[in-house]
């Protein structure tokens, strides 16, 4: 659901991962095909189980068993070029765990007219699949109505694990009882609205940041002590930083204890600091409730150290206690070579219409090759083209000389 709605480091975070008294895990995210979806391909597919051999090393640091020999990913990746719908992609993931979470879709930032969704989940030992058409609500697009809901479900058996999508298996769930056309049908099953994942986007909040970052702190019972931590990342300067109110803070800095408005910190800090700050603590409460967190452009303000941290906390099962899975898109291609499997990773091109090549399923390359090595020799055809390039810069010195 998007947020607004609703190695090694120098100083390494220890995040209280402490599980929730009374809770169980019981739904995770498998694999979704659309159709009709902003400018995606037909039958637009992401899958989070593994699809090649699970070393015992994958095992303890890129998957999670969600049930016996069920594995899906820590960590899951969508490289490419700029407009080659990597945030296409998340944001389709962000619609369906807004479907699954909050059985709705609202506010989001684009149409939803005659989209055809396929999300299979598993839950509490099935496999379940869903199938919609969506609507726009009306001419604004504000809110989508759910037509020809289709669930089924299958029990889960290790020995069918290669089979897991194979339709034949499923039978229809029935359901009793009547939703408003705007709530998906999934409520029958699933219950009650729980956070499935959290979009962080590449743009900010600007100085609404700060509310959000105590919002969060609050909602997600992390501990206030961990902030200091968290600020101290992107900051030394910043000693704490305490809400007194919506738009008013306390802030020891330099040695120094002031009151100051959201509009002021968003001056006196840094945009890396702010957005860090609210980044770090969403990845606390991912962590500790277990919920999935999409990040649009992970590096953007942020040192590559940084990154690799975040991406090692979600492959350490000692910090990851309750199989969260970090989903992001980058444009820095060495941060591919911390994985050592390539089925999750996803390769985004756009010509008319955007697409997704799976690492694994289209290439053949050797694990112990560099990924970035791959990238920079252009073995996915992904390269900023050259020639381009060199004719921009043609351009401009004829534009000096004339």
């Amino acid at each position: 659901s998007r947020f607004l709605k609703d190695f090694r480091t120098k100083k390494q975070v220890v995040f209280d991962t402490t599980l929730i008294k009374g809770r169980e895990y019981t739904m995770k995210l498998l694999h979704v095909i659309a159709n009709n979806f902003k400018n995606f391909n037909d039958s637009f597919e992401i899958d989070f189980v593994s699809k090649s051999k699970k070393t015992a090393e994958d095992k303890e640091y890129e998957l999670q068993e969600i049930a016996d020999d069920l594995h899906v990913y820590n960590t899951m990746a969508f490289i490419g070029k700029n407009a080659s719908g990597k945030t296409t992609a998340v944001e389709l993931l962000d619609a369906c765990y807004s479907i699954l979470g909050d059985f709705r879709l609202d506010g989001k930032p684009y149409s939803y007219e005659n989209v055809e969704l396929c999300i299979d989940f598993y839950h509490d030992g099935f496999i379940y699949r869903y199938e919609t058409i969506l609507k726009n609500a009306d001419s604004i697009a504000s809110k989508a109505i759910f037509m020809k809901q289709r669930l089924r479900k299958k029990k889960y058996y290790k020995s069918k694990v290669k089979a897991l999508y194979h339709d034949e298996d499923f039978v229809d769930v029935e359901i009793t009882g009547e939703l408003p056309e705007d709530t998906s049908i999934l409520f029958f099953v699933l219950k009650k609205k729980e956070t499935r994942a959290v979009y962080f986007d590449s743009f900010g909040n600007g100085a609404d940041t700060y509310r959000l970052i105590f919002a969060t702190l609050k909602d997600y019972h992390i501990r206030p002590a961990l902030l200091v931590k968290v600020i101290s990342i992107f900051d030394e300067n910043i000693h704490d930083l305490q809400m007194l109110d919506d738009h008013n803070f306390k802030l020891s800095f330099c040695n120094e204890t002031r009151t100051v408005s959201d509009k002021e910190l968003i001056y006196m800090l840094s945009s890396g600091t702010t957005k860090g700050m609210l980044l770090y603590i969403l990845m606390a409460a991912s962590l500790q409730q277990g919920f999935d967190l999409i990040i649009d452009e992970i590096e953007n303000h942020f040192h590559k150290t940084l990154v690799e941290n975040m991406i090692s906390l979600y492959k350490d099962k000692t910090v990851n206690r309750n199989n969260a899975t970090l989903i992001f898109t980058t444009h820095y291609c060495e941060l591919l070579d911390l994985f050592n499997r390539q089925d999750n990773i996803y390769i985004a091109k756009s010509n008319d219409k955007v697409y997704l090549t799976n690492m694994y399923d289209g290439f053949n390359i050797r694990s112990e090759l560099l990924k970035s090595r791959q990238f920079y020799n252009n073995v996915f055809r992904t390269a900023v083209n050259y020639d381009e390039l060199m004719q921009l810069k043609k351009e401009l010195k004829v534009w000096k000389n004339s």
